[in-house]
């Protein structure tokens, strides 16, 4: 029974000194961790600013099958935010600070423990990416007991850190490589109205854009009692690849034509019927490029003559807002085209029989035969109408 005591006395005072020691320390931690990530630096940054994809990158989240996330409608860019809540614990991150493609500051808080969080994103050799995740803050008083007996705060979520950014590599490697490209050939575009904001964007630039617009577009049409008849699409009224700009117009088609308030940054229109060259690309938006360059050579190699009158039209048939795997996007690309002239066959008319006489013998007379009317060109096979 003796050794017992001595046992569990051995036991208390080791418990009071470890609480003594954590609780002397400052519990400031610093952690760091990069690694190249095998995808463009827009891609990565894209994929990192949303934290709807923290569920898929994050290691406490993958090993945590009980991890339950919560999002906000705000889960990209500057005031950004998330919750979640485990076996380990809760806490929370917000998006306080970006540099579009270049760095994401956040602050983060879990069960007690605070920290900055920095991200920043720099190229590389043959595309790829540096990523550097970076966190400094003070641990609560759990957490210090636990990193003390855990190897320290560094190996702890250095080990997280470096196990999430093996992730992303994984996953975008997958996601932005996983798509297909067909050009569908001339169709015909029915008319249809619609809600709009246009502007000058940088190119890289349109499909954020295109998120933050598309909410406000459907927030009006619910305001004011109007339809949806679509998915939202996007017109480039000019696309200047030089300078890196596209005059666009992110739109909302509708079920009838409106006026808007004089002042108001939506407007509304009608998209005329067109013919057009369609392309539908399945995947990231970095394949865009090599979508439109395939529906071009299919132009030049049918002698189709484009219309130049503007640039081309995007319907998002499957959007970022419809899913956060950018391998299951679908953006529908349309060239608009000036439609064939068919020439109309020449019919021969035939003319009337005039009378004839010789001096001996008199020809009865036979009426004129009526001019017959040139038949109605063959109507042309009847082309696809979508929107």
């Amino acid at each position: 029974m003796k050794i017992l005591k001595y046992l569990f006395l051995l036991l208390l005072l080791s418990l009071v000194a470890l609480t003594v020691f954590v609780a002397t320390q400052k519990g400031i931690f610093s952690v760091e961790r990069s690694k190249v990530i095998n995808s463009s630096r827009t891609t990565v940054y894209n994929y990192v600013n949303d934290f709807r994809n923290y569920e898929d990158f994050e290691s406490w989240s993958v090993e945590d099958p009980t991890m339950r996330m919560t999002f906000p409608n705000k889960t990209s860019g500057n005031g950004a935010s998330f919750y979640w809540e485990g076996v380990d614990g809760k806490g929370n991150a917000i998006t306080l600070k970006t540099k579009e493609g270049e760095s994401i500051l956040q602050k983060m808080n879990f069960d007690g423990t605070e920290a900055d969080v920095n991200w920043t994103f720099k190229d590389t050799l043959a595309g790829k990416t540096k990523v550097t995740w970076k966190a400094k803050g003070t641990m609560s008083f759990l957490f210090k007991i636990y990193t003390a007996l855990n190897g320290g705060s560094d190996n702890i979520i250095g080990t997280i850190y470096e196990k999430s950014l093996a992730n992303i590599d994984k996953n975008l490697d997958y996601e932005t490589k996983t798509y297909a490209i067909k050009v569908n050939g001339v169709v015909k575009k029915i008319e249809t109205p619609y809600i709009k904001q246009t502007f000058t964007s940088e190119i890289q630039k349109i499909n954020k854009n295109a998120r933050i617009v598309i909410p406000k577009l459907i927030q009006f049409s619910e305001t004011n009692g109007l339809s949806t008849n679509g998915k939202p699409f996007i017109i480039y009224h000019t696309y200047d690849v030089v300078n890196g700009l596209a005059k666009i117009s992110i739109c909302l088609p509708i079920n009838k034509e409106i006026t808007t308030s004089a002042g108001s940054d939506i407007t509304a229109g009608k998209l005329n019927g067109f013919e057009a060259v369609k392309t539908t690309l399945k995947g990231d938006y970095t394949h865009t490029s090599e979508a439109i360059a395939k529906t071009t050579a299919y132009i030049n190699n049918e002698k189709i003559v484009p219309d130049l009158s503007w640039s081309h039209l995007e319907i998002l048939t499957i959007s970022k807002l419809d899913t956060k795997s950018p391998s299951k996007l679908m953006t529908e690309i349309y060239f608009p085209t000036k439609p064939k002239v068919i020439p109309v066959a020449k019919v021969p008319v035939y003319q009337p029989q005039t009378e004839t006489e010789t001096p001996t013998t008199q020809t009865p007379t036979h009426p004129a035969k009526p001019a017959v009317p040139a038949p109605d060109p063959k109507p042309t096979e009847e082309e696809q109408s979508e929107f």
